[in-house]
């Protein structure tokens, strides 16, 4: 049983590291510019204004794609505490992704990027991507794939100071 146990845990160690390294890379491409956004509108064509002086959690993701589903409880989480706008990209009608949102129990901010606008500006290519602003709007952290609640709520945490 130790002997599993501790092959466990190596491949876990090891699939950690090549699932950063993997994400490291694909986060190469991304825009690493300050955040230029004041007002966006939103899935329910509201206008909603960008908070000023306080940290901000990007989230690119669509309907079709099985880790953004697994990942959507992650961000609800985070959204309970911290400004989060999300973009639903390529995904369908506005009634679809309200009806994923309502199906998965999601209250949080929504841009449906129907025409990739979004997506192209931040060089989206792979889905979930999640960029995280600090209180100046300065990209301080971005990730390419799943990412834990603990993982998000530590980072936004950093970027709160």
């Amino acid at each position: 049983m130790k002997k599993y146990l501790k092959e466990i845990v190596s491949f876990v160690i090891i699939l950690t590291i090549l699932a950063n390294i993997v994400s490291y890379y694909k986060s190469t491409d991304l825009n690493k510019n300050r955040l230029e956004l004041t007002s966006v509108t939103l899935l329910d064509g509201s206008s909603y204004s960008i908070k000023k002086e306080k940290p901000l959690l990007i989230h690119f993701w669509a309907t079709w794609c099985p880790i953004c589903s697994v990942e959507a409880s992650n961000i609800q989480t985070i959204s309970e505490n911290f400004e989060v706008i999300t973009i639903a990209v390529d995904s369908a009608s506005k009634e679809e992704i309200q009806s994923y949102l309502e199906k998965k129990h999601l209250d949080f901010k929504v841009i449906d990027d129907f025409d990739k606008q979004y997506a192209t500006k931040f060089h989206i290519s792979v889905y979930p991507t999640t960029f995280i602003y600090d209180k100046n709007k300065n990209l301080v952290f971005s990730e390419v794939g799943y990412t834990s609640t603990i993982g998000l709520y530590l980072r936004m945490i950093w970027a709160s100071f």
